[in-house]
């Protein structure tokens, strides 16, 4: 009988205390999607006017000190976790929101012109492109066919090369302090390899982001993408994902990134399927710029979502600009220009 009249106490104490909080309902508010340059406001009200004492916000779990006007412009854009801890008698209960932060402006739109064109292996299907030292650096892709190589622009004739583990698939790749750096897509590792004579010296493991798509660097970290919206910031020593941004316009996500070249602060992608060049703030994520270069696969010999415009690579030091693509006949020296 003790033990049946501890049971009955304990069931109708959890009980109480149940029914006590049921009759909390709170309502986390907030917007959903937001401009950078908006101030956010947020708020958590209880349905049955009960009383609350008081609650702490939280935007990716940091606290944020008052909840309206709140300057959001030094955050990110892209997905963000908006919380709340409501403190009401002895208790306390947690909230989520998922707040999407957009651009402020639309991308500006940008066409071409063709200023010089260039040989191209035709069964190159390539990933990465990079320009150094008056040489185009270049790495292909397909199963059993992926490679290094060492170009010479004016001729497209390879003079340096080599192949990789036929198990491969090769991606994008950037040359930084005298290393290159490639991708592989699916082994979840990258590879580095001596500039000059093409030996692989190790390996790096890939973590949050599954697979390799493009590779450049803004002479600190090395900078990949996955084949999503997220641009990935690489400790170049180890490998590590220390941070990242994602890709927005003023109202979606644009992803699909795959090759990639830094320019002059911004990340100049290729998106997958699409003969673009999408311009990214490599601070904020905010997409600035759509080139529309449609016209060069159908100059390069190409056609079909397979052999679309795969490849970016700049001279810093002539401002010169150079694509190709997958499979492409011709490697172009390009001008972009705002469409008027």
């Amino acid at each position: 009988m003790q033990s049946l009249k501890y049971t009955i106490t304990f069931f109708i104490a959890v009980f109480f205390i149940v029914s006590c909080s049921d009759k909390y309902k709170f309502v986390l508010t907030s917007p959903k999607t937001i401009k950078i340059n908006q101030n956010l406001n947020v708020g958590v009200t209880e349905e049955n006017n009960n009383p609350i004492d008081s609650v702490r916000f939280y935007l990716d779990g940091k606290r944020l000190s008052f909840d309206t006007d709140i300057d959001i412009s030094d955050n990110k854009l892209g997905k963000h976790a908006l919380s709340a801890t409501v403190f009401y008698g002895d208790q306390q209960k947690k909230l989520t929101n998922t707040l999407y932060i957009y651009a402020t402006n639309a991308p500006e739109i940008y066409t071409y012109e063709v200023i010089n064109e260039y040989p191209h292996d035709k069964n190159a299907f390539t990933q990465g492109l990079e320009y150094y030292n008056g040489y185009l650096y270049e790495s292909t892709g397909q199963i059993g066919e992926s490679s290094l190589r060492k170009v010479e622009i004016s001729t497209g004739k390879v003079v340096q090369k080599i192949d990789l583990d036929k198990q491969i698939f090769g991606e994008g790749m950037t040359i930084f302090n005298d290393k290159i750096f490639l991708l592989t897509w699916r082994k979840n590792k990258g590879l580095v390899f001596n500039l000059e004579t093409f030996e692989k010296e190790r390996e790096f493991n890939y973590n949050q982001s599954k697979e390799g798509w493009g590779l450049t660097h803004n002479a600190e970290k090395l900078i990949k993408s996955d084949g999503t919206e997220r641009l990935w910031y690489l400790n170049p020593e180890t490998g590590d994902e220390e941070n990242f941004i994602e890709a927005y316009t003023i109202d979606r996500a644009v992803d699909k990134l795959n090759e990639l070249e830094y320019i002059d602060g911004k990340i100049y992608a290729n998106k997958w399927q699409k003969n673009s060049i999408v311009i990214i703030n490599a601070i904020t994520g905010a997409v600035e710029g759509i080139a529309d270069l449609k016209g060069l696969q159908t100059k390069a010999g190409r056609s079909g979502d397979e052999f679309v415009l795969n490849g970016i690579a700049h001279d810093t030091v002539n401002d010169r600009l150079f694509v190709t693509g997958k499979d492409w006949e011709k490697v172009f020296e390009i001008k972009l220009m705002k469409k008027q």
